[in-house]
């Protein structure tokens, strides 16, 4: 893969996984959506598919990692450390432009949520929050979530055919939706370091009505914690297979 592949292929494959993950969470929680209060399973699935869309485009390009915490895992257990800047740099762009996007979609409901007594707030349709805000407890759900997503990806390249066959982006898929649905209540899974910062800065510079705080006091959370699961994830996978 060349470098121009990669980095073009991650800005694409991210950009369509936060299209569809910011966009099910718009949904869901804006006012004058059709798909207003469908709940966290619709959040959960709607961030699977996304990763789906996104994997599956990137795939022929780039290897479809859009997440700098699968990159990592890989590049530790690999050695091959060369196009890292290049995965990373096209994974941030790619969720800048995806949150962009997703803004340009739910534009009539974002101007129509500022208007109304009840606004609800939006930063939550950009990045992650926690339930409860307890950093330390915050880092670790955060690493512990990315160990369940990174570790198996590098083990699904032990068996023989998943790649080939397509499969495995469509297993890592179904993955983030367990993840979401059994690890993500404490801080919102972010377990991707771009899927979290990338669109928060697009809420920090988007014009949006009475947007609120864009969080930065928690903002290292979703970063660290996910960089920590997948060198962890790649020393492990490193060490046991």
């Amino acid at each position: 893969m060349s470098n121009g592949d990669i980095f073009v292929g991650e800005i694409i494959g991210t950009a369509i996984l936060i299209l569809f993950g910011a966009g099910v969470v718009a949904a869901v929680v804006l006012n004058d959506s059709k798909a207003k209060d469908a709940g966290w399973v619709v959040i959960a699935f709607g961030w699977g598919f996304g990763v789906m869309a996104g994997a599956y485009t990137a795939a022929p390009l780039s290897g479809g990692h859009l997440n700098p915490a699968v990159t990592l895992g890989i590049a530790i257990d690999t050695g091959n450390w060369d196009k890292v800047h290049l995965y990373v740099a096209g994974q941030m762009i790619g969720a800048i432009l995806g949150a962009v996007l997703c803004w340009l979609v739910y534009l009539a409901q974002f101007q129509a949520n500022a208007e109304e007594k009840k606004a609800q707030p939006t930063l939550g349709i950009f990045s992650t929050a926690p339930a409860i805000r307890n950093p330390m407890a915050n880092l670790i759900t955060e690493i512990i979530a990315t160990i369940a997503l990174v570790l198996p990806i590098l083990a699904f390249g032990l068996t023989k055919g998943l790649g080939e066959s397509g499969t495995a982006i469509l297993i890592v898929s179904f993955l983030v939706v367990g993840i979401g649905l059994s690890l993500g209540g404490p801080t919102g899974y972010a377990i991707n370091p771009a899927r979290d910062l990338g669109p928060r800065i697009t809420h920090a510079l988007l014009p949006i009505p009475n947007k609120g705080t864009s969080d930065w006091g928690y903002a290292w959370v979703p970063v660290v914690g996910p960089l920590i699961g997948g060198a962890l994830s790649g020393l492990i996978f490193n060490a046991a297979f």
